[in-house]
């Protein structure tokens, strides 16, 4: 056991495994991991690690295979859920494998993917206002058919969930006494698998979790060190978008609150990051760092990111 070294939470996008304009082929998605993983195993030296990351496009690809098939049964959307974190957690095990095979030579580092639940309330408001596209576009005269909500988009009707909020890692504990072991745990995939308590045990509900809220929760609970957001953006800034954009480097909370209320972080893309690291520095005064995912180790050295202090 090594409790001498400080514990990161590296919350990985989705861009890690798929960037724009990828089909998201199984190769695609190895050569992707190729650089997180490559600085996870530098990293690993000093800290302890946890992995969460986000798993939309694989939900979306695995709702898409089930609507083109009538053979087999359909899955509830927490199934899907489990199955993208099984495929994701191998794949990031295989990339970290490879990584440190290239960089020592040899494998003693010890990694484990851990499917994760995430208890949210029953009552959310989330619930009574779905908001959450997920899975393919339709047209609308096969839309009004489908048993779901579903919502217009500009490419079409698109299934809608509940996006509740994350208020209890179910196996926080089991990850910490991982973590205190140094294993390299991967969990919280996709914000993780939503349930509810029902008395003394739990009911897989029809949802999905923002990965970065479930990540900060997480973090939380465990008391990382340092939470770091890896994106497809080098941090985040204020008056995105126009000639007098600024790119923020370390910030205050109060003055990132600040920014928050003023309605400079949109909540489909930035808002959910800037709230998930503003809720761990607020609660632990630990370092919340918003990075681009080539900057990973930059940024925890304190070199690159947004940072709220």
């Amino acid at each position: 056991m090594n409790d001498k070294k400080k514990i990161v939470l590296i919350a990985l996008g989705g861009n890690a495994l798929i960037q724009k304009g990828q089909e998201g082929t199984a190769e695609q998605q190895f050569e992707n991991l190729k650089l997180p993983t490559r600085q996870i195993a530098k990293l690993s030296r000093e800290y302890r690690l946890i992995i969460t990351h986000g798993n939309g496009p694989q939900v979306g690809n695995l709702l898409l295979q089930q609507e083109s098939c009538d053979e087999v049964p359909k899955m509830p959307l927490e199934i899907i859920g489990a199955m993208t974190q099984g495929q994701i957690g191998y794949m990031i095990e295989s990339s970290l494998d490879a990584a440190f095979m290239e960089a020592e030579g040899s494998v003693d580092q010890h990694f484990v993917t851990l499917i994760t639940y995430v208890v949210v309330d029953e009552n959310d408001p989330g619930f009574q206002n779905p908001t959450k596209p997920i899975g393919p576009f339709y047209p609308e005269e096969k839309a009004k058919d489908l048993p779901y909500r579903m919502v217009k988009t500009d490419k079409g009707y698109r299934r809608v969930v509940a996006s509740p909020k994350p208020i209890d890692i179910v196996e926080h504990r089991e990850i910490k006494r991982l973590v205190d072991l140094d294993f390299i745990v991967i969990c919280c995939g996709g914000g993780g698998i939503p349930v509810i308590r029902k008395e003394r045990r739990f009911s897989g509900v029809e949802a999905v979790i923002d990965k970065d809220l479930a990540s900060s929760v997480l973090a939380r609970e465990i008391g990382v060190d340092i939470f770091l957001i890896a994106t497809d953006t080098p941090g985040a800034a204020i008056h995105w978008g126009k000639p007098e954009e600024e790119m923020l480097g370390k910030v205050r909370l109060a003055d990132m609150e600040r920014y928050a209320k003023e309605g400079h972080f949109p909540a489909g893309s930035m808002g959910p990051k800037v709230e998930a690291v503003m809720e761990f520095n607020r609660a632990t005064g630990n370092r919340g760092i918003i990075c681009h995912l080539k900057d990973i180790e930059k940024a925890i050295a304190g070199e690159a990111g947004t940072e709220v202090l």
